[in-house]
């Protein structure tokens, strides 16, 4: 069985996605590099109006979802759960 869990954080803007993605390493000891992707909506034509999303490798399942419910929130963002 695969134990791999990606986190899915949606972030307002390329900015916050950045710096969230670039402090995961120290305040979750991840390892993997973070992956940032650029979510336009259908019809969007302004790239400064689209969500961005940070895939976050979690191999083995270690990082809380409260606390990165907490740490995302911080940038105004949320994290998309599966269910």
């Amino acid at each position: 069985m695969d134990d791999d869990v990606t986190h899915l954080l949606v972030l307002p803007d390329r900015d916050a996605a950045q710096e969230a993605a670039d402090r995961l390493a120290d305040r979750f000891g991840t390892t993997r590099e973070p992956q940032l992707v650029r979510d336009a909506l259908a019809g969007e034509d302004d790239a400064e109006d689209a969500q961005w999303l940070v895939a976050v490798s979690d191999p083995e399942g270690r990082i809380d979802p409260a606390e990165l419910d907490a740490y995302v929130a911080a940038w105004d963002g949320w994290v998309e759960r599966p269910w």
